[in-house]
């Protein structure tokens, strides 16, 4: 299985900008292909599949494991369109932590020991990625996207972590009603793209 092959936008050590695990250090593996399409996407090009070179199972793990990294963060794109046992068996294997960041528009399958899920009013998620959720983190592009994000609650894992996160184009018009929001609603808490303040990827 590690001659399967998946498509590769980009891959990058960093410091994981947002949410639950942010502040961390990860090496974040791009995937390319997106059923998804947000207009405000800040990485459209990962979109078309085809777009991006095919990288084995392990050519992945051999670029994670020289980066020195402990946690990996499989994103997109969108990775759920693809089988990630393969890969996540040889990241677990190896002793590295596995995140994935899924609009939660398919079935997940892989092993995982973080899955935040950030849904999109594009193309639905699935009620079954909400169940097994650690976090759900939602983007505030318009103010009426603070109650569409209440509607995933009664689909999601109890034991979830709950973000509202400003679009960073709407950052100034929206974070105000996100600070008011989770001051009225503190089941909610703010996540912000902090890796664009340190203008790191």
């Amino acid at each position: 299985m590690a001659d399967m092959k998946l498509p590769v936008m980009e891959s990058f050590y960093t410091i994981q900008g947002e949410g639950h695990n942010q502040g961390k250090a990860a090496f974040f593996i791009r995937l390319g292909g997106c059923d998804v399409g947000c207009v405000w996407c800040d990485v459209k090009e990962s979109w078309p599949a085809a777009a991006h070179p095919q990288h084995s199972v392990a050519e992945i793990c051999a670029d994670v494991l020289a980066s020195g990294a402990q946690n990996v963060v499989i994103t997109g794109g969108e990775p759920s369109l693809y089988d990630l046992t393969a890969l996540t068996t040889a990241l677990k294997a190896a002793g590295l932590q596995v995140w994935i960041e899924t609009a939660g528009t398919n079935p997940l399958v892989g092993f995982f020991d973080w899955i935040c899920v950030s849904p999109k009013k594009f193309k639905a998620i699935l009620p079954e990625n909400l169940a097994i959720a650690h976090e759900l983190k939602v983007i505030v592009y318009h103010k009426s996207d603070l109650a569409w994000a209440e509607t995933h609650q009664k689909d999601l894992n109890k034991a979830a972590k709950q973000y509202l996160q400003p679009e960073w184009s709407k950052e100034n018009e929206m974070l105000p009603l996100i600070i008011d929001y989770v001051k009225a609603n503190p089941d909610w808490q703010i996540s912000l793209q902090t890796h664009k303040y340190m203008n790191i990827p």
